[in-house]
């Protein structure tokens, strides 16, 4: 019998900092075959993926996570090995702990629960992947690819992320603001500031446009989504001497947008002022944007009022449907299928000390355990 805290310190002694596994895609596989889920290994690169299915009927609810994890940071810093997986006052202490080892074993433990129960009438599967901390090219979102090729039909997908934010179950996510990244290099002249008519200064050009995209006012917000915001993460003008004119200034901005806009969108008004700054201009302006998700909501509807009232049934209280927060996985498995995400307290999370309580653990699992009992009778 599968015990969550227990296969959680498992995978936290397999030390999967993206992209290495370290073996932790083999011990979730081995659990679920034990349960007697179909297990199917998909590697794009040198990434390790996971599509596990028990049962063929629908409809089928899948459980999402990842198996990487981020670095370590200071070890010195640790109050024990990051890796080590120990329980401190009633903690589990370890890199993994809260995002997100301890969702993916306690999801396994509620799927042993209910097909033991014969509750499941359906499909139960898992998609599990070792890219999400890094910069998921070769893992969710190649899956989602060969699943829709193949005709692979998911009905509805937890992704087990921590989605709450004080305490646990008080939020779950069901949309996110998409993000694009944009660099901008602007190419002059170089040469001496005394003759500035021999050289055409980058930096004031590259400065403008900045300006101009700053002091545009994307939107006022989208019903479920807060306002979209552009930060300015970067500039950079390689010259270390006081007496030149610089050839060349690069700056990095990021957008976070509701669906008010697309990234393609966004994309094409940021050149479009690009080109209205460089006009007269005698050197060159280039903008490269790379769109990392769309924004997107799941709507309410039968499947957030079911997943929200498992939890409201544990915790004895509603949780808050939440888009706040950065990019996940679920912005590719939002093509398959409506997705929620539902997980542990994330404030430890990518920090030294990451650390799951354990009685948040358990109660993780008797959500996952109540979903999975009502979904069949609901979507069945």
């Amino acid at each position: 019998m599968i015990d969550a805290i227990n296969l959680t310190k498992e995978l936290i002694r397999r030390p999967s900092v993206t992209p290495v596994d370290a073996g932790a895609m083999d011990l979730v596989e081995q659990t679920l075959t034990g349960l007697g889920f179909a297990c199917r290994r998909m590697k794009f690169g040198e990434i390790e993926n996971l599509y596990a299915r028990w049962g063929t009927a629908s409809p089928n609810l899948c459980f999402a996570g990842h198996t990487d994890v981020v670095p370590v940071g200071d070890a010195a810093a640790w109050s024990q090995g990051a890796f080590e997986a120990k329980e401190v006052g009633g903690l589990l202490i370890g890199r993994g702990s809260v995002d997100m080892k301890s969702a993916i074993a306690a999801f396994a433990a509620a799927s042993e629960k209910a097909i033991a129960a014969g509750q499941v009438t359906g499909s139960l599967s898992f998609l599990i992947t070792g890219d999400e901390e890094g910069v998921a090219t070769h893992g969710t979102k190649m899956v989602v690819d060969d699943l829709q090729i193949e005709d692979e039909t998911i009905d509805h997908c937890i992704v087990g992320e921590p989605s709450s934010s004080e305490t646990f179950g008080d939020m779950i996510k069901v949309g996110r603001r998409g993000s694009i990244n944009v660099a901008i290099t602007v190419e002059g002249q170089q040469g001496h500031v005394a003759y500035p008519h021999r050289a055409a200064n980058p930096v004031p050009i590259l400065l403008r446009l900045l300006l101009r995209l700053q002091e545009r006012e994307l939107d006022q917000g989208y019903p479920e989504f807060q306002p979209s915001n552009l930060e300015i993460t970067r500039i950079d003008v390689p010259n270390t001497a006081t007496n030149v004119i610089p050839g060349v200034a690069h700056a990095m901005l990021n957008v976070r947008f509701n669906p008010h806009h697309t990234g393609e969108a966004l994309a094409r008004w940021i050149d479009a002022e690009a080109y209205e700054v460089g006009k007269g201009f005698a050197g060159k302006i280039t903008v490269v944007p790379a769109i990392s998700g769309e924004a997107f909501l799941t709507e309410p509807g039968p499947f957030t009022d079911l997943v929200a009232g498992a939890v409201r049934e544990v915790t004895g209280r509603p949780p808050e449907l939440s888009t706040t927060g950065g990019t996940s996985d679920a912005r590719f498995i939002r093509s398959l299928c409506p997705v929620v995400e539902l997980g542990l307290v994330g404030k430890t999370m990518h920090q030294v000390d990451e650390a799951a309580p354990l009685t948040e653990i358990h109660q993780l699992q008797a959500v996952y355990e109540t979903l999975i009992e009502r979904y069949f009778g609901a979507f069945g």
